[in-house]
C-alpha cells in the first residue's frame, strides 16, 4: 500500500483510504518504486543515530539508487528546517498523534530537512498555575526528533494563538494570567477607541509585579530556566536553537494589525497600541522631560483607523504629522519601548540559555505593505520607525546582536510583482534593507516564508534571498508549515529539490525529469509485519 501522510496545521482524524497504516512503534520495512540509476539527485540522510528497521531500510535503498549526503559548499550551506502544527502539543499537554509524527519526522528526516521547530506554548505549559510547569509532551516530542537524527528549534511562545494569520486552533494565555487580566485589563496592549488585545501583555508594564507578585519579564524568564533544567540533557545536542517570543505571534511588534472579528484586514495601516494607563504614563513621562507636556495627552489624533490607506489620514501622508517635531518624538518614543522590550527579555534569555549551546533567535515581523511610501505607516503602527528617510531595522539588528540574537525574519518567499498595486508593497525591498541592516550591525539573519506556499517560485525566490549578494545570506531557514499540503507528491518533490539546493548554497537544480517517482522514495511504501490489525493513523 501507497504511504500518503496526511498532515495541516490541525490534528484530525481522516476517514480515507489514501491515509498510511502503521503500528505504535513503527517495526516496518520500507519498499520503493523502481528509480532509473541515472538519477543525481543528493539529499541528506545521516542515520546513524537511528535504529529502527524502517530507517535502516531506507539507507540500503540509499545506497542502492546512489544518493550521496550533501556537503557543505565553502560554508554555503544553509539548513531548513520545518515547523511543526500549532497544536502539537494537546491542550491537556501531551504529544498530538505520535504514531503519525513519528512517520512524519521519519519522512522530513529522508527528505533532508535539518530540524522542525516546534511552540512552547506559555498557555499550555503554565496554565495549571504561576511556576507550576509541564513539560512532559514536549519531553515525547523531543525523545522522537532525537530518534530520527534530527534538531529542534523551540519557540519561547508567550503569546495567545488564534485570531491571526494561519492560527487554526486556540491557545489563550495561561487562565491565571487571564484573571489577573479580568482584575486590570490595562494589563493588554489597547487602541485610540479603547479595545483591549489579549494576545500578549502590554510592555508598559515589563518591569511591574503584576502577576501576582512577579513582573512578565520575570514569568517569561522563570519560564525559559524551567525549559532548560527540563532539557539541559537535550541543548546544542537536539535543542538547537531557542527562539524567544516577544510579542504577538513570537514577534517584536505591537499588535497593531490583529485579524480577530475582522478588526484589521490587509492592506490597512493598522493603529498605534498604547492607551493602557501604563503605555500612557510613560507618553507623559517622557514628555515631560523634554518640556512638552501636551505631547504626553496620548497617541496621534490623527492617525487614522486599522484599515483606511495613509493618503487617508492626517498624520502618514507625505507631509503629513509624522514628518513634524511632534510626529518624531512620538515615533521614537513608541519605537524605543519596543526595543527596550526586546533588550530586557533577550537580556534575560541570554542569562538564562548562555554556554547552553543553543543559539538564540528573535522575530521580526516583515511588514511589506505601504513600504513603496514615504511614511510606511503599516511598520510605524508595529513599533519599527522606518521611513523614507529613518531606517527602522538598523536599531533592531544592533539590539539583537548586542546579545549575540539571530535575527529572524519572515517573507523570504515573497515577490514584488505578486502584490496588488493598491498596496504599494515591496517584501523584496523590505528583505534588502534587512539583510543590509544585519550586515551592517554584524548580526546573523535566518528567514521564514510568511505564507503557505509550495511553488516553486517560492522556493526559487527564498534560494535567491539566502543568498549574500546583497547584504547578509541567510544561516537558516524555516519552512512554514507541515500540513497535508507539504507531502502531496508535487509539493513534497518541490519541497525535496528546494532542500538540496539550499545545501548547496542556494543554487537552483531543477531534479531531472527522469526521476519523477523519487518523491516516492521520501514518501516511501509502509506495510505491517505481524500484526492481525490495521492501525490507521493520518497527520491532518
Amino acid at each position: 500500500m501507497a504511504l500518503t501522510l496526511r498532515s495541516s496545521t490541525s490534528f484530525i482524524n481522516l476517514k480515507d483510504n489514501r491515509s498510511f497504516k502503521t503500528s505504535d512503534d513503527f517495526p516496518t520495512m520500507v519498499g520503493f518504486p523502481q528509480i532509473k540509476p541515472s538519477t543525481h539527485l543528493r539529499a541528506k540522510h545521516s542515520m546513524h543515530e537511528v535504529q529502527i528497521p524502517v530507517l535502516e531500510r531506507v539507507q540500503q535503498e540509499e545506497r542502492l539508487h546512489g544518493i550521496e549526503i550533501p556537503q557543505n559548499h565553502n560554508g554555503l550551506r544553509v539548513p531548513v528546517f520545518v515547523m511543526l502544527p500549532l497544536d502539537t502539543i494537546s491542550i491537556s499537554g501531551n504529544l498530538n498523534k505520535p504514531r503519525a509524527m513519528n512517520a512524519s519526522l521519519m519522512a522530513l528526516k529522508s527528505a533532508g530537512v535539518e530540524g522542525v521547530m516546534v511552540d512552547a506554548w506559555w498557555g499550555l505549559v503554565e496554565k495549571d498555575g504561576p511556576l507550576n510547569y509541564n513539560w512532559e509532551g514536549y519531553a515525547e516530542l523531543v525523545n522522537m526528533v532525537e530518534k530520527h537524527g534530527l534538531k529542534l528549534q523551540v519557540v519561547m511562545s508567550f503569546h495567545q494563538c488564534g485570531g491571526n494569520v494561519g492560527d487554526s486552533c486556540s491557545i489563550p494565555l495561561p487562565p491565571w494570567v487571564l484573571e489577573e487580566i479580568s482584575k486590570n485589563p490595562d494589563l493588554v496592549y489597547t487602541d485610540r477607541s479603547g479595545r483591549r488585545n489579549p494576545e500578549y501583555i502590554s510592555l508598559g508594564c515589563d518591569s511591574l509585579p503584576v502577576l501576582r507578585g512577579r513582573t512578565p519579564i520575570q514569568a517569561y524568564s522563570d519560564f525559559m530556566k524551567s525549559f532548560r533544567e527540563r532539557f539541559k540533557d537535550y541543548m546544542g545536542k537536539v535543542i538547537v536553537e531557542i527562539q524567544v517570543g516577544m510579542g504577538p505571534c513570537g514577534e517584536l511588534r505591537y499588535p497593531s494589525y490583529p485579524e480577530s472579528n475582522g478588526t484589521w484586514k490587509f492592506p490597512g495601516i493598522g493603529e498605534f497600541q498604547c492607551y493602557d494607563k501604563y503605555m500612557r504614563a510613560s507618553l507623559a513621562a517622557s514628555a515631560e522631560a523634554i518640556g512638552k507636556n501636551e505631547w504626553g495627552q496620548g497617541g496621534p489624533v490623527d492617525a487614522g483607523h486599522y484599515n483606511q490607506f495613509p493618503e487617508e489620514t492626517g498624520f502618514f501622508p507625505r507631509d503629513g504629522t509624522w514628518t513634524n517635531d511632534y510626529g518624531n518624538f512620538f515615533l521614537e518614543w513608541y519605537s524605543g519601548k519596543l526595543l527596550d522590550h526586546g533588550d530586557k527579555i533577550l537580556g534575560a534569555a541570554k542569562g538564562i540559555f548562555q554556554g547552553s549551546g543553543a543559539k538564540l533567535s528573535g522575530k521580526v515581523a516583515g511588514i511589506h505593505w505601504h513600504y513603496n511610501t514615504r511614511s510606511h505607516a503599516a511598520e510605524l503602527t508595529a513599533g519599527y520607525y522606518n521611513t523614507r528617510h529613518h531606517d527602522g531595522y538598523l536599531p533592531l539588528a544592533q539590539m539583537l546582536g548586542k546579545h549575540g540574537v539571530v535575527f529572524n525574519f519572515t517573507c523570504m518567499e515573497m515577490i514584488d510583482g505578486e502584490q496588488p498595486e493598491y498596496a504599494k508593497c515591496s517584501p523584496e525591498g523590505l528583505v534588502r534593507q534587512v539583510k543590509m541592516a544585519t550586515r551592517t550591525a554584524g548580526t546573523e539573519l535566518a528567514g521564514e516564508n510568511a505564507l503557505e506556499r509550495y511553488d516553486s517560485g517560492a522556493y526559487s525566490q527564498v534560494l535567491a534571498t539566502s543568498r549574500s549578494d546583497s547584504g547578509n545570506g541567510l544561516s537558516a531557514f524555516t519552512y512554514l508549515r507541515m500540513n497535508k499540503q507539504l507531502f502531496e507528491a508535487e509539493n513534497w518533490r518541490n519541497l525535496v529539490e528546494f532542500v538540496q539546493n539550499m545545501s548547496e548554497g542556494g543554487r537552483n537544480k531543477r531534479l531531472s525529469e527522469m526521476d519523477s517517482s523519487r518523491t516516492d522514495l521520501y514518501v516511501g511504501f509502509i506495510k505491517e509485519n505481524n500484526v492481525k490489525k490495521i492501525n490507521k493513523v493520518a497527520l491532518v
